[in-house]
C-alpha cells in the first residue's frame, strides 16, 4: 500500500490556469450605468414564474471561442478542474474502503518489500559515500517492513509469506548497515511469533522454519554484539531479539536448538554478568529468564550451558544477597532475575555435570550461608529449593552438605518451621530422603545424620510422625471425594479420569507422603530404637507399620523402570518394605 507521500497530486498546471483568467481575474464584472436600479430586475408580470438564467443547449458546450462563459457559468478550463476534482474524491473515497488481505494482497505486498530492498541496496552501493541520495528509499523501506505487522491478524498467509520468500528476506535485513532497520526488522518478527498471535501449529512452524533456514541465530546473534544498550533504540532492539528468542523456544524441539547454540547462549551469560551494569536493567532480567526456558526443557541444553561455565556464573549473580534480599532501593527487576538466576541453577544441577560443577564452585557453602543468614522472602526458600535438586542422585552432595556443617541449618530449620504443610517443609523432607539413600553406608557423614534424627528423646521423630498425620489426613479428604466421583463413572470414564485424578492427589501432599515414609522407613531399617519409637508414635491414632507399608507399595507400582534410576529406585523401595512388618 503506497504511504501518503506517494499519492498523485493533481497537475499543478491545471490549478495555475484555474487561478488565473485572461484578463486577469476570474471574476465576473458589469460597467456602471446610473440609471439602472440597484438589485435584480422583478420578473415580467406574464412571467410563468420559470424565471433565473437559462440553462445552455444541451448540444453547445456552453463557451465561445475564446473560452468565455455562457449559461453554465463557468469557463472550460474550470469545467475541466471540476470534473479533476470530482474524479479524484471519487477515488478517494473507493481508496479509503477497507482493503481485502488475502493471497493476492501478499503477493503485491510482497513485490513491492522486495522493490523496495533491491532498491535500498542498489543506491547504498551506487552512493556509499551520500546518504543523502539513499535516504529517502531506506525510509521506503522503513515503512514497507512496519506495514508487514498486519500479517499478525493473518497468520493463515504465512506459509505464503515463507514460500514467496519474503520471510528470508526480512530475517536477511537483520545484517543490514542501518541497525534501525535492523531493529524494526527483528521486531516485526517478535510480532508475527508472538504466542498470542492466534496461529495453528502448521502455520507458526511454517514461518519459524523458513526464519531458522534463512540463518536467523546466526543473525541475531551478530546483532547483538553491535548494538549498544546505552542508546535507547538499541536498548530496545535487544528486548525485542530476547522477545523473539522467547518466542521461538514455545517449540521443543526450536527451544533445543536455542540451548546447543553455543555462540547465543554465551551472549546470553554475558549479558547477566556485566560487570559496568550496576542495576539489574530490564534486559539483563530478560536475559536471565530465557536462560531458564532453555535449561528447562532438556538435558541437552544444560549439559551445554554447564560447559560454558554457567554453573559459576550464576552464583556470583546470587552471591551478593547471601544474607539479604534485595532491598527498596534495587531496580525493580532485580528480584525477578535472582529468581530465574536460582531456577537456571536448579535445572543445571539435574545434570551429573552439573551437580560436580556446582560442588566444584562451593554451590553448597554458598546454599547453607542463605539458609542460615538469607532473606525469607527469596533467598531462603529458593536456595532450599536448590539444595533439594542438587541432593537427588547425588552421594557427593549428600556427603558435602554434611562435611560443610549442614546438618544443624537443615534441622534447625525443619523444628522452627511453623507452617507443617508447604513448599519448606516437603524441600527438607526431600533433601533427608535423598541423604540418607545416598550417604554411604557405614560412613560418619551417615551415622551423623542417623544421631541428628534421634537425638533429644526423639524429638525430630516426633515432628515427622506429626507431619505424615496431616499430610495424611489431607490426602485422604481428596481420595475420599475421588472414590465417592468414581461411583458416578463408568470404567471408560474412569481411566480418562486417572491423569486429573492423580493431579489432585499430587497437589494435595502425596508426594510428600511418600518421601516421608520412605525417611521413616530408613529410620526403621537402621535403628531399633527409632523403629519402637515410630511404632509407639503410629500406636497413638491406633496405627501400625502397615500405612507405611501400603504408601512405599504404591510407589513401587508408580516407578518408570525404564531408566537406571528407575530400577535402582525401585530396588531400593522393595528392600524398604521388607522392614515395614
Amino acid at each position: 500500500m503506497p504511504s501518503k507521500r506517494k499519492l498523485d497530486l493533481p497537475p499543478a498546471e491545471i490549478y495555475k490556469a484555474a487561478k488565473l483568467a485572461s484578463n486577469g481575474s476570474r471574476h465576473a464584472h458589469v460597467e456602471e450605468d446610473d440609471d439602472l436600479e440597484a438589485g435584480p430586475a422583478p420578473p415580467p408580470e406574464d412571467d410563468d414564474g420559470d424565471y433565473g438564467p437559462s440553462a445552455p443547449p444541451e448540444d453547445d458546450d456552453g463557451d465561445d471561442e475564446e473560452g468565455r462563459f455562457f449559461g453554465g457559468g463557468i469557463t472550460e478550463t474550470e469545467k475541466e478542474v471540476l470534473d479533476f476534482m470530482d474524479s479524484n474524491q471519487q477515488s478517494t473515497a473507493f481508496d479509503a474502503g477497507p482493503e481485502t488481505i488475502d493471497g493476492s494482497w501478499l503477493k503485491k505486498t510482497a513485490l513491492s518489500f522486495e522493490k523496495k530492498i533491491s532498491r535500498n541496496a542498489e543506491l547504498r552501493a551506487k552512493f556509499e559515500n551520500d546518504p543523502s541520495k539513499f535516504i529517502d528509499s531506506e525510509a521506503d523501506l522503513d515503512s514497507a517492513i512496519k506495514s508487514l505487522s498486519i500479517l499478525s491478524d493473518h497468520p493463515s498467509l504465512y506459509p505464503l509469506f515463507a514460500q514467496l520468500g519474503s520471510a528470508a528476506s526480512l530475517v536477511s535485513l537483520l545484517a543490514h548497515e542501518n541497525t534501525d532497520i535492523a531493529i524494526d526488522a527483528v521486531e516485526i518478527l517478535s510480532e508475527l511469533t508472538d504466542q498470542d498471535v492466534s496461529a495453528s501449529e502448521p502455520d507458526w512452524s511454517s514461518l519459524v522454519n523458513a526464519c531458522l533456514e534463512a540463518d536467523l541465530l546466526g543473525l541475531l546473534t551478530s546483532n547483538f554484539s553491535r548494538l549498544d544498550e546505552t542508546n535507547e533504540s538499541d536498548r530496545e532492539g535487544v528486548y525485542h531479539a530476547l522477545s523473539l528468542l522467547e518466542n521461538l523456544s514455545s517449540s521443543p524441539t526450536i527451544c533445543d536448538k536455542l540451548g546447543s547454540d553455543k555462540p547465543l547462549v554465551q551472549y546470553l551469560l554475558n549479558r547477566i554478568s556485566t560487570p559496568q551494569e550496576k542495576e539489574t536493567s530490564q534486559n539483563k532480567q530478560y536475559s536471565a529468564e530465557i536462560l531458564a526456558i532453555l535449561v528447562s526443557s532438556s538435558l541437552t541444553n544444560r549439559t551445554c550451558l554447564v560447559s560454558l561455565n554457567a554453573v559459576d556464573i550464576l552464583l556470583q549473580q546470587i552471591a551478593p544477597y547471601r544474607k539479604r534480599d534485595p532491598d527498596k532501593s534495587s531496580s525493580s527487576y532485580t528480584p525477578e532475575f535472582i529468581r530465574n538466576s536460582f531456577e537456571c541453577l536448579s535445572s543445571l544441577v539435574s545434570s551429573p555435570e552439573g551437580k560436580k560443577a556446582f560442588i566444584e564452585a562451593e554451590g553448597v557453602e554458598l546454599c547453607l550461608i542463605m539458609l542460615k543468614d538469607g532473606g525469607t522472602k527469596i533467598t531462603k526458600p529458593s536456595s532450599l529449593r536448590l539444595l533439594d535438586h542438587a541432593c537427588a542422585f547425588s552421594p557427593e552432595m549428600a556427603t558435602k552438605i554434611v562435611t560443610e556443617g549442614g546438618l544443624k541449618t537443615l534441622f534447625t530449620m525443619f523444628m522452627k518451621n511453623k507452617t507443617s504443610i508447604g513448599q519448606t517443609t516437603e524441600h527438607l523432607i526431600g533433601i533427608f530422603a535423598s541423604m540418607l539413600r545416598f550417604l554411604p553406608a557405614e560412613s560418619p557423614e551417615r551415622i551423623r545424620t542417623l544421631a541428628k534424627f534421634v537425638e533429644k528423646e526423639y524429638e525430630k521423630l516426633e515432628k515427622t510422625v506429626q507431619l505424615r498425620r496431616e499430610y495424611a489426613a489431607r490426602l485422604g479428604v481428596v481420595d475420599a471425594a475421588i472414590q465417592e466421583e468414581n461411583n458416578t463413572l463408568d470404567r471408560k470414564e474412569r481411566e480418562e479420569m486417572e491423569d486429573e485424578f492423580f493431579s489432585r492427589r499430587l497437589d494435595a501432599g502425596l508426594f510428600c507422603l511418600q518421601s516421608i515414609d520412605v525417611v521413616l522407613a530408613w529410620l526403621i531399617a537402621e535403628d531399633d530404637g527409632a523403629r519402637d519409637k515410630i511404632k509407639e508414635l503410629l500406636a497413638d491414632r491406633d496405627e501400625d507399620l502397615g500405612v507405611l507399608r501400603k504408601t512405599i507399595q504404591e510407589q513401587i507400582e508408580g516407578v518408570d523402570e525404564g531408566g537406571e534410576d528407575g530400577r535402582e529406585t525401585k530396588e531400593m523401595l522393595s528392600t524398604l518394605v521388607r522392614f515395614l512388618v
